[in-house]
């Protein structure tokens, strides 16, 4: 026996004994972006693995054409809403093809019952879940369980690669980063938008004021303070939502509040044009949302704003990076707004000095 064989797992998984993987991720498109590292890490550990990646329709551009990735499977959400009949077809026809695929381990990233479901009908020799649940069905689908430990304590990327480290295989560090495939025609159209503007690479900051959740939002006044100051001080700034209605009234909101018309995106990109678009920023602005974590996987130094969300479970992952929160002890509460209200007191009580001070210190940071 090795030395290195002394700290496995007594049950750890032989990769000469896999050929296939699936990974499971069916949550939202910031949650599947903190996924990809679990395939680089697999695709590094064991170079002859093809991997494969299951997520809903809506979140896979967040892995598509990632070099590692074999295959990508998707769900979509609408099968809900389908007749019997049709979603019945939909699903057969989504099992048909993992079946095909014969995989040997499945790695499932949280506890949804779609995963355990597969982890029984594709029969792999192996397959590994988070311990979330106490029931014996959910226990007794699964070969390993990793445990994961509560109190906001750990980021989710090291959370998601446990699942790997309880079957024995270690992660190498140097390839624990977010990956984000941009095609070279998102690349040609956000080069192309910019040139409308007279905006050179790396020249701008880009403020990113929505979240798919509200009560993450910095209020819109708030923005806009720090949009006047940040021009009126010489620093081109660039604005942009989802496409989502609320995200664009709020990102209008913004703008009618500035002194100077801005360059502003308003749910006109889509994900990879987007990702794109902030790989050319010289520093993202945003809050706990997909965009902060895409910044973090283009490599651009971020300011994030954190409310009642965890910033050590969901912060900027391996980028340099400022988190700007208040000092309430009650944070981070994880409820969606102060009481249930939708409103949350400890992001709107952030000065708009405070997150410019964020700025102009990591902006010196990375010159």
């Amino acid at each position: 026996m090795s030395s290195s064989e002394l700290f496995l797992p007594p049950d750890a998984v032989a990769l000469d004994q896999i050929h296939r993987v699936l990974v499971i991720k069916l949550r939202n498109l910031g949650d599947v972006l903190l996924a990809s590292p679990v395939v680089s890490a697999l695709k590094s550990q064991g170079p002859h693995l093809e991997v494969d990646a299951l997520v809903y329709a809506d979140t896979a551009d967040m892995l598509r054409d990632h070099p590692d990735l074999a295959e990508l499977h998707v769900v979509h959400r609408d099968w809900k809403r389908l007749g019997a009949w049709q979603r019945l077809k939909r699903e057969g026809q989504l099992l048909s093809r993992l079946r095909q695929r014969r995989y040997d381990l499945i790695v499932h990233l949280t506890e949804h019952v779609r995963g355990v479901w597969l982890a029984r009908l594709l029969r792999p020799r192996f397959s590994v879940a988070p311990d979330l649940r106490s029931r014996r069905y959910y226990r007794n689908s699964f070969t390993h369980r990793y445990p994961v430990i509560g109190g906001n304590r750990r980021h989710t990327v090291d959370i998601n690669l446990d699942a790997l480290r309880r079957l024995g295989i270690y992660p190498d560090k140097s390839r624990n980063h977010l990956v984000l495939a941009v095609a070279p025609a998102a690349e040609a159209a956000v080069e192309q938008a910019l040139s409308r503007f007279q905006l050179a690479d790396r020249s701008f900051v880009l403020i990113h004021p929505g979240s798919r959740w509200f009560f993450k939002c910095w209020p819109p006044d708030r923005v806009a303070a720090l949009c006047n100051t940040l021009v009126a001080g010489g620093t081109p700034v660039v604005l942009v939502s989802g496409p989502d209605p609320l995200e664009q009234l709020l990102l209008s909101e913004v703008t009618r509040r500035l002194k100077t018309p801005l360059p502003s995106f308003p749910g006109a990109l889509s994900l990879k044009e987007l990702a794109a678009l902030i790989a050319r920023a010289r520093l993202f602005v945003g809050m706990d949302s997909a965009p902060m974590h895409i910044a973090a996987a283009m490599g651009t130094p971020t300011v994030a704003l954190f409310g009642p969300s965890g910033d050590i479970e969901w912060g900027p992952w391996q980028v340099p990076h400022r988190i700007v929160t208040s000092s309430h002890p009650c944070r981070p509460c994880g409820r969606d707004g102060c009481g249930g209200g939708k409103r949350s007191e400890c992001l709107e009580v952030i000065a708009p000095d405070e997150v410019l001070d964020a700025v102009r210190s990591l902006l010196e940071e990375t010159a």
